[in-house]
Formats: C-alpha cells, structure tokens, sequence
C-alpha cells in the first residue's frame, strides 16, 4: 500500500487521461458512427459502399494496428501533432463502426411506417433520418452504445503502448520502481477502471429496463 499512496498523484494523472480519452474520443465516435450509420442506409449507392467498407475494415482491423497507423504512419504523411491526439484519433476511429453498428440494428427496429409517413409528409430523406428514424433508434440502442463506450474505456489500455501515459502506463512506471508490490498495484489500477465500468454498466442495466417498459 505504501507504493500506492507514495504514487497516488501519478495514479490520478494516469487515471484523469484515461477518462480523457474515454470522453473525447467516444464522443467523436458517436458523431462519426451515427454519421456512418446514416450513410448505410442512404439511397445514394456510392455513400452506402463508403459507409460499409469503412466499417468493416475498421471493425476487423486490430486496435493496435489502428494506433500504430495513427503514430507512425500519419506523420510519415506529414500529420504533426502528439502522440495523445493520435491516440484519440485512433480510438475514435477504430471505436465508430461499432457505434454505426448498434445504431443501425435501431434503425431495423424502427417499423418501416415511421419512414413511409414521414415521406408522405414531404419530408426528403435528411429530414426523415435525422427527426423521424434516428431519434427513436438511438432511444433503443442506448444501453449497447454504454457498452461499446464500457469496451471503449477498457481499450484506452492500449495506449499505453503509444507512449500516452494512462493509467496502465502509469503502473508499469510504478511496478519497475516497486517490483515487490506488483500484485497490489496493478489491484489499484483495476479499481480505477472498475470506478468508470460499474456505474456505465449500471446506467446501461437502468436504461434497458426503462426502454423494454416504454415498448
């Protein structure tokens, strides 16, 4: 414990970053996976192939590789920022097919007369997707969307290999200077993120409860 406490201002910094990149690039992913989700099922041929090789590519792609492009590659490119943003970067990218994912098995869930009216109304497809589909769709997608934001906090550990000191990174600094509280450290580092996951997984159980009693 004393290794804890000694390193209790690394482990707040280690854990402040990892909700950073939780919170900024799982909002990123949102926008982009609703974006993608709404190009799936466009009208427009070349949209909807975009939007499916998009997703299936980053979808069966390794979060590792992902970063590894992000670092590595996009400076080659001539893309100059720090190691952090391509860590953002990555994650959001690698996070939004499974967002479009989950928000397109809404829009299947959404009945097709929702859409049918909507256009008898004169609505244009825009209008359509954006006030009629994809409101009811994200309300009955909720609790996947915590879950891909609950896979997305734990996936933040791979950073740590990008020289992004989140938590995980933060412990292996702390185990090489106290090896003999190896067991005790990395106990801490799950309660930090049993500190973001628990309470996501109960928002996740209370919603899905609300959603099955409004249907």
């Amino acid at each position: 414990m004393d290794a804890i406490i000694e390193n209790l201002p690394r482990f707040v910094d280690g854990f402040l970053m990892t909700v950073r990149l939780l919170v900024v690039s799982g909002t990123g992913a949102l926008a982009i996976g609703t974006l993608v989700a709404a190009m799936r099922i466009s009208p427009i041929p070349a949209l909807r192939g975009f939007a499916t090789v998009y997703t299936e590519v980053l979808r069966n792609t390794p979060l590792t590789l992902v970063l590894f492009f992000c670092a590595f590659v996009l400076p080659y490119l001539g893309i100059r920022l720090d190691f952090v943003a391509f860590a953002l970067i990555g994650l959001t990218l690698y996070t939004s097919p499974f967002v479009a994912e989950a928000i397109r098995s809404g829009v299947n869930g959404v009945a097709v007369g929702q859409a049918e009216a909507a256009r008898a109304l004169g609505f244009g497809f825009a209008q359509t997707v954006g006030i009629v589909v994809l409101p009811q769709a994200i309300r009955m997608v909720i609790p996947p969307l915590i879950n891909v934001l609950i896979a997305l906090t734990k996936n933040t550990s791979v950073a740590a290999g990008f020289s992004v000191l989140e938590l995980v990174a933060v412990s292996r600094q702390v185990i090489q200077l106290n090896g003999n509280a190896t067991i005790a450290i990395l106990v801490a580092v799950a309660v930090f993120y049993l500190v973001v996951t628990v309470p996501l997984g109960q928002l996740a159980l209370r919603l899905e409860k609300r959603v099955a009693v409004q249907r």
